[in-house]
């Protein structure tokens, strides 16, 4: 069913960056950001949930958000290779946000307009969050690229190592007609990074051979870990509630 693979992907890309930020709970490098990056895996959960919940209804088989969050292992989730990197440093983890929210911005813009009243509401909330998460993650992009000789290194280090999981935002997964073209939204992405990384004193990559896989669940070792943990729980009592 072509509309719940395609939400799937979107939950699983929504979810595992949530829990990626929320994993600098506690560790952030200042009081502000330990506050507005659980914030922001906060907005990123929440869109998941809505986009499971909906999944479920479109499925129609009585799986629940929690049932496809919790009961399925990483061979079985569709997310995006980006966005379960690990979070490696403060650099990393903003250009990889950037990344994303700078491709899901006009996505969901583009799904204000969907055929398909749900998604539409789904897009109406999250279009915003993704309006702050580019203005936040941007500007610390351009503090550490126009920062110090260290800062602008680890930026630059982040550059080189995110590059080649940026076109696999781009394939077309599971298509549906009530969800945009993720083709379509490659020149409104270009020109949000174009613009950022040209104050951040940052030179985009040519990518000869980008990485991909993630929609066909090939993925990294560290997702495996990551899922571990963050299902744990759920797997021990499953159908638990509070």
């Amino acid at each position: 069913m072509a509309l719940f693979e395609a939400l799937l992907e979107l939950a699983d890309d929504h979810l595992v960056l949530g829990h990626r930020l929320s994993e600098w709970c506690g560790h952030a490098p200042m009081l502000e950001e330990d506050l507005a990056m659980p914030n922001m895996a906060l907005d990123l959960i929440g869109t998941a949930r809505n986009l499971y919940a909906y999944a479920g209804e479109v499925e129609g088989k009585g799986q629940s958000e929690d049932d496809l969050a919790y009961l399925r292992d990483e061979r079985a989730y569709r997310n995006l290779l980006l966005v379960e990197r690990p979070n490696e440093d403060f650099a990393h983890t903003m250009l990889r946000q950037l990344y994303f929210a700078a491709f899901m911005h006009p996505y969901w813009q583009a799904a204000l307009s969907s055929s398909d009243e749900t998604v539409r509401g789904i897009a109406g909330k999250a279009v915003k969050e993704m309006a702050y998460h580019i203005r936040h993650a941007g500007e610390w992009v351009v503090r550490l690229g126009d920062g110090t000789e260290e800062s602008a290194r680890r930026m630059k280090d982040a550059v080189f190592a995110l590059s080649i999981y940026v076109d696999e935002l781009f394939e077309e997964g599971a298509g549906d007609d009530a969800l945009p073209s993720r083709a379509a939204i490659r020149p409104v992405f270009d020109k949000t990074i174009a613009r950022i990384f040209d104050e951040a004193g940052l030179e985009s990559l040519e990518v000869p051979f980008p990485q991909s896989g993630g929609r066909d669940g090939r993925h990294g070792e560290g997702l495996g870990h990551m899922l571990a943990e963050m299902q744990s729980v759920y797997r021990a009592h499953p159908g638990a509630s509070w």
